[in-house]
């Protein structure tokens, strides 16, 4: 009896021995795991820390397949884009010709007609030659030899200066004086040399569109009335010659010169309505950043850089802006009265102030600038 309970005894506790051995390994294996996890996450975090890191940067790093995605693709298809810009003014210019022009000298007064025939084609000048202008002129580039420039940084992907305001631009692959943006409709950068004409072909693009657009309201009104009553008559002739009869005769359709008048004119409003409200946005949007001095890009660079210096109990001011009234005219190349008869009011090739690789103060701004930081 005594010899059985011993041998019991002696099997709990080699059963306990091992139980206590199994959990000291297991402990073990589990701190090894947890040691290596946070080895492992220190060496990632010490291998891609930056100070400068935030939410930004971590869209802008998940987005950039797309980005790689659309610099290509909008390369080739620049011209695709300028021929339907092209394609789409003429279509609309046609229209107003063939169309609308002829029913304006029969039925408005001399007055009006003066006036739509002035104001018209003034427009139509101003659209054709500033889109011109904003194609085919370069937007600045900044010179290859260092010795030219003084004070500059250098950029990373052309390894060459880059003074004050100056950008790469990814789809055209050169650095851009004062970049605005790429714009596809242009086929060109938006740049120092050709960032008015850009503007001005928006504004009198916008002009034109809404001019279309409430001209041709009443004409809207009747043409999509008049489509209307073509879609029941062809219904109601369809069912009269399917039940025909020797007594019955069909309604009389409509000429293919009445569809076609009628289809243009909505053609005509829904495009340019659908323009005033697309272009205008991006008009005003740019006329805002022009009143502050700065450039589409220089939004951002300047709202991280005021938030950051907000934190230190100090306020950014814009080096590059005079004023509202002397940012429109710096930009305008407005320094005299007439000018804004010469060259805002009519085609104007004139040049910007300064060449975009110093921003001295322009002879048209009567106030110095306002120092850059401000505690």
């Amino acid at each position: 009896m005594r010899s059985r309970q011993r041998m019991f005894a002696a099997v709990m506790r080699l059963l306990l021995k091992c139980l206590r051995l199994g959990r000291r390994r297991r402990f073990k294996l589990v701190r090894q795991v947890e040691q290596l996890w946070h080895y492992g996450h220190l060496c990632l975090r010490s291998l891609l820390y930056n100070s400068f890191t935030n939410g930004d940067v971590v869209l802008d790093s998940l987005f950039e397949p797309i980005y790689w995605l659309v610099d290509h693709v909008t390369r080739w298809f620049g011209v695709v884009f300028v021929a339907l810009v092209i394609g789409l003014t003429s279509s609309i210019v046609a229209i107003v010709y063939i169309c609308l022009l002829p029913l304006i000298l029969q039925t408005y007064t001399p007055a009006w007609i003066c006036w739509h025939l002035a104001y018209g084609h003034w427009n139509l000048i101003m659209i054709v030659f500033h889109y011109y202008m904003a194609i085919t002129t370069s937007p600045g580039h900044p010179p290859q030899a260092k010795n030219n420039l003084t004070g500059v940084s250098i950029c990373r992907k052309c390894i060459a200066p880059k003074p004050a305001r100056t950008h790469h631009c990814s789809i055209c692959n050169r650095c851009v004086l004062k970049m605005d943006h790429h714009c596809p409709w242009l086929n060109n950068c938006v740049g120092h040399y050709n960032h008015r004409y850009f503007f001005s072909f928006c504004l009198f693009m916008t002009m034109g569109c809404i001019y279309c657009s409430i001209s041709g309201w009443e004409m809207f009104r009747d043409a999509y009335a008049a489509i209307e009553r073509m879609k029941l008559l062809e219904k109601e002739r369809l069912q009269v010659a399917a039940n025909q009869t020797y007594y019955q005769t069909p309604p009389p359709t409509f000429s293919f010169r009445q569809r076609a008048f009628h289809k243009s004119v909505v053609y005509l409003w829904v495009l340019c309505s659908s323009v005033a409200l697309a272009l205008g946005a991006l008009t005003l949007w740019h006329a805002a950043l022009i009143t502050r001095g700065e450039t589409s890009i220089e939004r951002h660079i300047n709202r991280k850089e005021r938030q950051r210096l907000q934190k230190k109990g100090k306020v950014f001011r814009n080096p590059y802006s005079y004023g509202s009234w002397d940012n429109w005219k710096v930009f305008l190349g407005v320094d005299v009265p007439r000018h804004w008869l010469t060259r805002v009011l009519l085609p104007s090739p004139h040049l910007p102030h300064g060449t975009g690789l110093s921003w001295d103060l322009p002879p048209c701004v009567t106030e110095q600038r306002a120092p850059l930081l401000a505690i």
